[in-house]
């Protein structure tokens, strides 16, 4: 299992903190670097400076909003980002949530499975320096990109529900999953998406697992801080639907938090129910449980 950083400094730092982030990242050993795209810097701008400053680590976006951006923009933008990284880009993206779309941005948020059917097939051809040709109900394209020196990049699809998954697995390289537990991961994204690609008879496809992580001798502390930190992420109903069937009450519940041995042990269990990568969501409460939770990330790739 590879195991990479979630990092957090693309909503609440300057340009220069994402760099200096990433590098910390790369100088730790992980195999990757993710960055939300939420309502701070645009993550894949930020990711195409970045990968002229950090030579080697993977990185990607966890997650772009589909809705906003048509197909052929991103794709264009995504070949110049991996052109500026040398081929190291992985694309994640993901529907949002309705309240963003509708209520925030104006936009539809409906048929999101039609949606994201019609962007993959899109999106897929171009993310290989092929041309489209394809009519869709949501999207019609006909066009190519020529963007020299640009490698093809992977694209993963935040996936929950049953034909997201499905859809992720015959049209995309696989999922990037949030405040899902280890129990749902195992029951149910793993062989769900498994299945559908071996059904479709494609490659089995990466599952990208984001929790929180904290080391802590104050467990009662870390919990009510995570209830804080994530609170937001109880109540959208496609995190709150993966809660539900993990019985937890919120995200503080799939939080993975303890002494330094338990959380690396818990890290490494997710490889032992199929998840391919592990992408840490540091919340530590000072420098000395900061400290120790990078030490326990790092430990966990060992």
């Amino acid at each position: 299992m590879r195991i990479g950083i979630f990092g957090g400094t693309v909503n609440d730092g300057t340009i220069d903190d994402v760099v200096d982030e990433a590098r910390q990242v790369e100088a730790d050993g992980f195999a990757s670097y993710w960055a939300p795209n939420i309502f701070g810097h645009d993550a894949l701008t930020v990711l195409a400076i970045v990968g002229r400053e950090v030579p080697r680590i993977e990185l990607g976006t966890s997650v772009v909003p589909t809705y906003p951006r048509h197909p052929m923009a991103i794709a264009q933008q995504c070949l110049t980002v991996n052109a500026a990284c040398g081929g190291r880009l992985t694309l994640g993206i993901g529907l949002s949530h309705k309240i963003v779309i509708e209520n925030m941005m104006g936009m539809s948020y409906d048929k999101p499975i039609r949606h994201i059917r019609d962007y993959l097939s899109i999106l897929g051809p171009l993310s290989r320096n092929e041309p489209v040709s394809y009519s869709g109900e949501a999207y019609t394209t006909f066009g190519a990109i020529n963007a020299k020196g640009a490698p093809p990049f992977s694209t993963v699809v935040a996936a929950l529900g049953p034909q997201m998954l499905k859809a992720a697995a015959e049209l995309a390289d696989g999922t990037l999953t949030w405040c899902t537990g280890p129990k749902t991961l195992g029951d149910y994204i793993v062989p769900t998406i498994n299945a559908a690609a071996e059904a479709a008879e494609r490659p089995a496809p990466r599952v990208i697992a984001a929790l929180p992580v904290c080391v802590t001798s104050d467990m009662e502390a870390a919990k009510g801080r995570a209830a804080q930190v994530f609170e937001i992420y109880g109540s959208l109903p496609s995190y709150r639907a993966m809660l539900d069937r993990e019985g937890a009450a919120g995200p503080e519940d799939i939080a993975i938090t303890g002494s330094e041995s338990e959380v690396v042990d818990r890290i490494r269990a997710l490889a032992d129910i199929g998840v391919t990568d592990f992408a840490a969501v540091e919340f530590p409460g000072n420098p000395d449980e900061a400290a120790a939770t990078r030490a326990a990330v790092k430990d966990a790739m060992e």
